[in-house]
């Protein structure tokens, strides 16, 4: 019996559910939820899913993956998609999968262990990152390759705490995306102490290839420079294979600027095999 329920993802309500010429509405279906269950974590984990036009229609095509921390509906999940549901449209990136992972307690599950008092102070719940990044390669990648037609390109995408998380897979598990997307690093953790992690993705070694697209507003002193570091290192890595953009955004602030280094990040890595409309 596989270990989750699903449940209809809709954006209309119920409560309206006749037009005004007295017809009844047809709900707005965006996805689907999928409740996992995971022995790891020891808890349900919610996974809103959302599946290309063609999904149904093509069912001998395999779609990439794009993984959004932070993915519940009422956070990431619903505008990211959006984002890659309008770029497909003009030709401007592939028709892909998008597993919104669902929060409980971000601060726990996006962070590794400090040895900073006043951050343990602050946050006691924190420094859960190992058994969650456990949790997205034992149960939530077979989960979805088990139960959806995906390739194995592997794409995921976090901001702030999450970006901090996707640069510490980065760093410590490359292997798990081929494509990162960080925005706003809260590389201030533990005092930077991420950003002078020994990465085998750097050397010059590292057999795989790896895309990365970092970005960052108009955030402070410290979030900014930190991203700029990251960007740096990644530029100037003697790995061939590793691919790294920059993107800053000086209009934007930490609230607003996801969106549009979504769409940045997006048009940057597929430009050269969606160049879109002429």
């Amino acid at each position: 019996m596989r270990p989750f329920c699903s449940i209809l993802l809709l954006l209309c309500g119920f409560e309206s559910l006749l037009s005004a010429q007295g017809s009844e509405a047809t709900p707005f279906v965006l996805g689907q939820t999928e409740i996992l269950k995971s022995d790891i974590l020891s808890a349900d984990r919610v996974l809103n899913i959302y599946l290309p036009s063609n999904y149904a229609t093509q069912d001998t095509v395999s779609f990439p993956v794009v993984y959004v921390l932070d993915g519940s509906a009422n956070e990431d999940f619903i505008h990211i998609v959006g984002l890659l549901q309008f770029l497909n449209m003009y030709e401007l990136a592939p028709q892909s999968i998008v597993v919104g992972i669902a929060n409980i307690d971000r601060k726990k599950d996006f962070t590794f262990p400090t040895v900073n008092a006043e951050m343990k102070t602050a946050f006691p719940t924190t420094g859960g990152s190992e058994p969650f990044i456990a949790f997205l390669e034992k149960e939530v990648q077979p989960f979805v390759e088990k139960n959806y037609r995906s390739t194995k390109a592997k794409t995921i995408m976090g901001q702030s705490l999450g970006g901090l998380l996707a640069t510490e897979i980065l760093f410590k598990k490359p292997v798990l995306f081929d494509t990162y997307i960080i925005i706003s690093p809260s590389l201030w953790w533990d005092d930077e102490s991420l950003l002078s992690f020994p990465a085998p993705v750097l050397r010059a070694d590292y057999p795989g290839t790896v895309n990365v697209f970092v970005g960052v507003g108009k955030e402070g002193k410290i979030m900014q420079r930190d991203a700029k570091r990251l960007a740096q290192m990644l530029k100037n890595a003697p790995n061939k294979n590793l691919h790294s953009d920059f993107g800053f955004f000086p209009k934007e602030n930490h609230a607003t600027v996801l969106h549009a280094a979504a769409y940045k990040a997006f048009r940057t890595l597929y430009q050269s095999s969606y160049p879109g409309m002429k």
